[in-house]
């Protein structure tokens, strides 16, 4: 019977590590869903920035002329 306090001191140990990984694992996905969130909010804008300059660009003048050269040439 000396095995009896080992076996559950053993099978405490492996309940609390079990518990510390399912909180950790808890932490990390809340991590990877607040990154989800932010890569998102990111992609949206520069889907919107690049509409902006895509209108900037169809709005300007048509194909420029190339500048002349510069009079001391």
């Amino acid at each position: 019977m000396s095995d009896a306090p080992s076996v559950n001191d053993r099978l405490e140990a492996l309940e609390v590590r079990v518990a510390y990984q399912e909180r950790v694992i808890e932490d990390l996905n809340q991590t990877v869903i607040d990154q989800w969130k932010k890569i998102d909010a990111l992609r949206r804008q520069l889907n919107e920035l690049l509409d902006r300059v895509q209108e900037v660009e169809d709005s300007a003048a048509g194909p420029r002329a190339p500048e002349p050269p510069p009079p001391h040439y």
